[in-house]
């Protein structure tokens, strides 16, 4: 409803003010209801799931769908109405069939609309929350002056814009809406603000008012405001205050949408009614109007997605979406268009009940005469037959049946449909309409928990397949092939997957992984590369290139990845990447390729803080192999003192890890080590000694090395040897304890 023009007087005080009944009309036409109905779906829809959106769906088909068709019946049912709106009842409807088209063509077109649609959908219960308080007001014969008109409208504006701006904060946790993603700390001081200009603004304009027609005249505008307060500015505040996400898809399609369109189906039966009794037909019952309505309803949203799936094999869901999106914009601006309290005829039917009921009856004679005369006037025209099966009533009462009938299949198909948990249940719903991939992949989730693996990768691929240009079942698809061990099918769907979507970075990452697994590697480094360009902040891709870079000895390379991942890994903890063990690991690595690439200062540096990183995390295996690093690259720079402490370093802390096997590899590095120094040679015959103890024969290739370096010492030191092995404890603590002035 529009609001109120100046043009049109206030209702005398002798005048009702009540639509129907003061309880009836306070419950729905103000929304009285919505609190206790708010607070149930709010603690129903999480415990109750299934049957909350079962629930929802046959309430569509008795207030949603009809609360449309009233609208198209009041433009479209006489000829006089259609011209008086051709723009919207023919250019625009024309417009949103083209539009159906392009979105059925292209997918990528679909957030866009949709996302106008679950945006608009606020603004339109707003102006209808407006406009029925102004009417209320006049017909209690208040004097809104401009002023206050301005203000109150001023306030619901705000309450929209509040919602609103909730709707774009953050990211979208639905790929069929898109948001601005603005920051949480940008967006709450101005929600705060609105919510204050909504309080502010409402008692600005209602303190005069209810001073000068009493409170019980306002009683059904106040009502009003809080129902406004309640479907807008309430959730915001609670959202602010709770970390409560507001979703935007059930929210404006949900218990919202019912609210609405009940009140909305109360005005409109009461301005039809008093318009067809305007119009002399005495015979015109509400509940056949409302029959009327629920079938006209099945025919605006039920017919077309089945059609467009069964004939074209398009995919179910994203057609109900799309229309379900168009009727709504198309009801939107033709609402708009019918509802202006400054139009004399609706004013007069809402606001003046006496009036219209005295100047109603005087002219439907004179309207009668003039189409009588019209008629006489104008030559009689056969019926063709199109029009005699038209106008039969078994035609209508058979057309009337089927869309019933339709309309009971579509519930069935639903209700089926969306019991996940229920697999037999789900397969019921898929053999009535096999071309919907949201069901081919509640199937595939069933199939999973069944243990049912191949079924459920079959039942991804057929949800691909219906609609490809999904993302998200594509993802879906190629996670539930690798969950299989399929990684060479996972491999191949990317690869397709990638045709459709080659700026998808989460595909290219996943393609690079399985084309490393599969022996690809130049192929994974290439599409690492093309996911580092769309999306150079994901911390896991440059993880997984330095990697491959070092594999192939591209150290420079490398060090540019390891630093950028450490620094987006700092920048983003919750990152399932940025791991306390691979930034540890990490730091070091980038400490390796410093080094090779005879980054003096940079190497050192990284080795200590991978070692003071590894301390803090108490993670003493990667403390083990940094120290062993550290001493390694001390030696490359001529430090034996330094390497000679790293190493016994090393090995006092390999007492605590208890693990032979790394222990042993210490043991054979520091002989190695005292070797290469030239350092007593029974020390380092000890320490080859004590590696091939821990080994115990099963270190594969490492066990040779060590028995040949052992050997060769042992020729060396001929009959010392016996005595190296009979004392070897005590050569073993003496070699540990060496001071630094024997490396010099």
């Amino acid at each position: 409803m529009g609001a109120a023009g100046p043009s049109v007087p206030a209702a005398t005080q002798a005048s009702s003010p009540w639509i129907y009944r003061p309880w009836l009309d306070l419950i729905v036409g103000c929304g009285a209801w919505s609190a206790p109905l708010l607070a149930i779906a709010a603690w129903l829809t999480p415990s109750h799931t299934h049957g909350w959106a079962v629930a929802f769906y046959l309430l569509a088909i008795i207030f949603n769908y009809p609360h449309f068709m009233a609208t198209i019946y009041r433009a479209y049912h006489t000829r006089e109405q259609f011209e008086k709106y051709k723009f919207f009842t023919l250019h625009l409807t024309v417009l949103m069939v083209i539009t159906a088209v392009m979105l059925h063509a292209s997918y990528r077109l679909v957030p866009w609309v949709f996302t106008l649609y679950i945006c608009w959908s606020p603004w339109h219960y707003t102006g209808q929350n407006y406009g029925l308080m102004m009417m209320f007001a006049r017909r209690a014969g208040a004097q809104v002056t401009p002023t206050e008109r301005r203000w109150l409208h001023a306030a619901f504006v705000a309450s929209y814009v509040m919602l609103l701006t909730s709707f774009m904060t953050g990211g979208s946790s639905d790929p069929l809406i898109l948001s601005l993603g603005l920051p949480a700390k940008i967006t709450l001081p101005v929600r705060l603000v609105l919510a204050i200009v909504f309080a502010a603004f409402t008692f600005i304009a209602f303190r005069p008012l209810v001073q000068r027609s009493g409170t019980r005249a306002m009683a059904a505008p106040l009502t009003l405001v809080l129902t406004q307060f309640l479907w807008f500015v309430l959730p915001t505040l609670l959202e602010l205050h709770a970390a409560y996400q507001i979703p935007q898809t059930r929210y404006s399609s949900g218990i919202l949408a019912v609210l609405h369109s009940a009140q909305y189906l109360w005005i409109a039966s009461y301005y039809q009614r008093r318009e067809a009794r305007a119009a002399g037909h005495s015979s015109w019952r509400v509940a056949g109007y409302f029959v009327t309505l629920i079938v006209g309803g099945i025919a605006l949203f039920v017919p077309g997605p089945w059609l467009v799936s069964y004939i074209f094999h398009y995919d179910f869901t994203t057609s109900f979406l799309i229309f379900t999106a168009l009727v709504n914009i198309h009801h939107f601006l033709l609402d708009g268009a019918l509802w202006k309290l400054r139009d004399s005829r609706v004013a007069s039917l809402l606001i003046d009940p006496g009036a219209a009921a005295q100047t109603g009856p005087q002219k439907a004679p004179a309207k009668r005469a003039a189409k009588k005369a019209s008629r006489e006037a104008a030559p009689a025209a056969t019926p063709t037959r199109a029009k005699k099966l038209l106008a039969s009533p078994a035609f209508q009462l058979s057309l009337v049946g089927l869309l019933f009938l339709w309309g009971g299949l579509d519930q069935l198909h639903f209700a089926l449909g969306t019991d996940e948990s229920n697999l037999p249940s789900l397969l019921r719903a898929s053999q009535l309409n096999p071309y919907d991939s949201m069901l081919q992949a509640r199937i595939a989730s069933a199939s999973t928990k069944a243990g049912q693996k191949d079924d459920a990768v079959a039942a991804l691929i057929r949800a691909v397949a219906i609609n490809p240009e999904n993302a998200g079942l594509q993802h879906a698809a190629a996670r539930a092939m690798i969950e299989d061990g399929r990684y060479t099918d996972a491999y191949e769907h990317y690869h397709r997957m990638l045709e459709t979507f080659p700026r998808d970075s989460d595909a290219l990452i996943n393609y690079g992984l399985l084309a490393a697994k599969l022996s690809h590697p130049q192929e994974a480094v290439d599409s690492w590369e093309k996911a580092v360009g769309l999306a150079p902040d994901q911390p896991n891709v440059h993880l997984y290139l330095a990697q491959a870079l070092d594999q192939r000895n591209e150290h420079a390379a490398a060090a540019r990845h390891w630093n950028a991942f450490l620094k987006l890994a700092a920048a983003h903890p919750d990152d399932p990447a940025s791991t306390p063990a691979q930034l540890d690991s990490a730091t070091l690595q980038l400490a390796d390729d410093e080094a090779r690439l005879n980054h003096k200062d940079a190497a050192m540096a990284g080795y200590l803080s991978a070692i003071a990183l590894a301390q803090r995390d108490k993670n003493l295996q990667l403390e083990s192999i940094a120290i062993a690093h550290l001493g390694d690259y001390q030696e490359k720079m001529g430090d034996a003192a330094g390497a000679a402490h790293s190493f016994q370093r090393g090995l006092a802390l390999d007492a605590k890890l208890l693990d032979p096997r790394s222990e042993a590899f210490d043991w054979f590095n520091y002989g190695q080590f005292l070797r290469r120094r030239g350092v007593d040679p029974e020390l380092a015959y000890a320490c080859y000694l004590r590696a091939e103890i821990l080994l115990g024969g099963k270190g594969g290739d490492n066990q040779q090395t060590v028995e040949t370096a052992r050997r060769e010492v042992e020729m060396l030191l001929g009959k010392k040897a016996a005595a190296v092995q009979k004392n070897l404890s005590e050569l073993l603590k003496r070699a540990q304890n060496l001071p630094a002035s024997a490396f010099q």
